[in-house]
């Protein structure tokens, strides 16, 4: 552990300084500027000896937190990158940008505020790579299976990490120009800069692991001819189909799907061509949805100049402290301030979008009203309705399941009631030798249960092939963290 008694001498959470608004959004850049090593060693000294660590079961991964928090406590950046990539392949990635449920679980956080354990984590893996004390991991032995892994984001990744390290040879095919997936397209760069993408792809390069972009399967390949390339096949593809809002108006020219509208941009900001960008630039912004697809949304917006932006939610606000029906160790739903959040804009709640109106086929507002409940459900209230002036509407109301093209056809693969790939405990599909991982299996999901995914489908799938595996398998299919439930 850190210091016995840190977290009685420091009591205040201190986070990562971001960069002043004005400043941050005149380019892309990552907003968060890196900790400094004396406060990153007092909120690590803040890692109390609570006796049973909460903080394990709130991460999907299992991270060893209490012992990478003592060894960044006690300087030993390099020890505690090697604790961290024990049970995390990209805690560089999950230091960004996952919610973090494990301060959820914090023993700390029944009466003080959570360690920092978020931010100690990106540090650590920061530190490790300027350092250039990450190397690849050579396979010790090298067998004569082969692994197609359709999809590389953060579940692919993973997957395709932990078999080519298992002596395995694995290809991952991925349909965009480059690697990364929802990493490399779907999130800004303001929250994740592309060349820790790239750094990461070119260790799993080094170590073994073969990349084919530009290849959409169904189409360039069948699925049915990487059935019988390859000894197994992991559908990675993640859950890329919008949950659409049908109402009248919705085929206005102005009403896009968010990550329509992310791609986009994030396309432009690498430098390369787009046919018919989404630019908000002057306009009129409104976001329905209030996750973190909004968020990206209202960076971005702010990024491109827009006129105004203004969020719409269709429930309650979150409150500022824990609700009774979620007491700790659970992950509780509060009102969040993002980065983005403080650069600007409108956060309405308790609206229920009606109608886009326009002219001449072009969005020009939302009719809204008030939400109100009957029975449970949520209707808009009538005489509440009113007119929110729009230029550009983008629906970030999450994610119904994976493209099913080819899937059905050409591998018979079969879905379950929610829309997603069904598999049963093994994270194998009603196919034998084709799996399903990550947000493709279990719909929706934070990017750490992707990876822990990813790892625990690598084990199934050496066992399928070897008959026993050594990998580690953190968790399976449908599991939920005590936090999360």
């Amino acid at each position: 552990m850190a210091d016995p008694r840190g977290f009685l001498n420091i009591t205040e959470r201190q986070t990562q300084v971001r960069r002043p608004v004005p400043v941050r959004i005149m380019d892309y850049k990552e907003v968060y500027e890196a900790q400094t090593p004396d406060v990153l060693k007092a909120q690590a000294s803040r890692c109390m000896d609570c006796g049973i660590p909460f903080c394990h079961q709130g991460c999907p991964l299992g991270n060893l937190i209490p012992e990478w928090n003592d060894l960044a406590y006690k300087g030993r950046m390099i020890d505690a990158a090697e604790r961290l990539h024990a049970t995390n392949n990209f805690p560089e990635f999950t230091g960004r940008l996952c919610p973090a449920p494990c301060e959820s679980s914090c023993v700390l956080g029944i009466n003080q505020p959570a360690v920092t354990i978020k931010q100690i984590e990106v540090s650590i893996a920061d530190t490790a790579f300027a350092q250039g004390s990450v190397h690849p991991v050579l396979p010790q032995r090298h067998t004569d299976q082969t692994i197609a892994v359709v999809g590389s984001g953060p579940a692919g990744l993973a997957v395709a990490q932990q078999l080519t390290r298992a002596g395995h040879t694995v290809a991952v095919y991925e349909r965009d120009d480059k690697i990364g997936g929802l990493l490399r397209y779907g999130i800004p760069d303001f929250k994740l800069e592309k060349d820790l993408v790239d750094r990461r792809v070119e260790q799993m390069r080094a170590e073994g692991t073969r990349f084919r972009t530009n290849v959409e399967l169904g189409k360039d390949i069948s699925w049915d001819q990487l059935r019988r390339r390859f000894d197994a096949v992991v559908v990675a593809t993640g859950a890329t189909v919008p949950r659409e809002l049908p109402i009248p108006g919705r085929d206005l020219a102005g009403v896009h799907h968010a990550m329509d509208y992310l791609v986009a941009s994030n396309r432009l900001v690498a430098g390369l061509d787009v046919a018919d960008p989404i630019d908000a630039a002057g306009k009129h912004v409104v976001i329905l949805g209030g996750g973190d697809t909004g968020a990206d949304c209202i960076g971005t917006a702010h990024r491109q100049r827009a006129a105004s932006v203004t969020t719409l939610a269709i429930g309650h606000q979150p409150g500022q402290e824990r609700p009774e029906h979620q007491p700790w160790p659970m992950f509780p739903n509060l009102f969040e301030v993002a980065s983005a959040h403080e650069e600007g804009g409108e956060r309405t709640y308790l609206a229920s979008t009606i109608e886009f109106t326009g002219q001449d086929g072009v969005l020009t507002g939302l009719k809204v009203a008030r939400t109100g409940f009957v029975d449970g459900a949520r209707v808009p209230l009538p005489g509440t309705e009113r007119i929110i002036e729009a230029d550009l509407v983008l629906l970030a109301l999450g994610f119904t399941g994976p493209e099913p093209a080819g899937l059905t056809e050409q591998v018979d693969i079969e879905f379950d009631d929610r829309g997603n790939v069904a598999r049963d405990g093994y994270y194998m599909t009603n196919t034998p030798g084709v799996f399903a991982v990550g947000d493709a299996g279990r719909g929706q999901s934070l990017i750490v249960w992707a990876i822990a995914e990813g790892r625990s489908c690598a084990a199934a799938v050496d066992k399928y092939l070897m008959g026993e595996t050594r990998l580690p398998a953190p968790v399976a299919p449908g599991d939920r963290a005590i936090s999360m439930l």
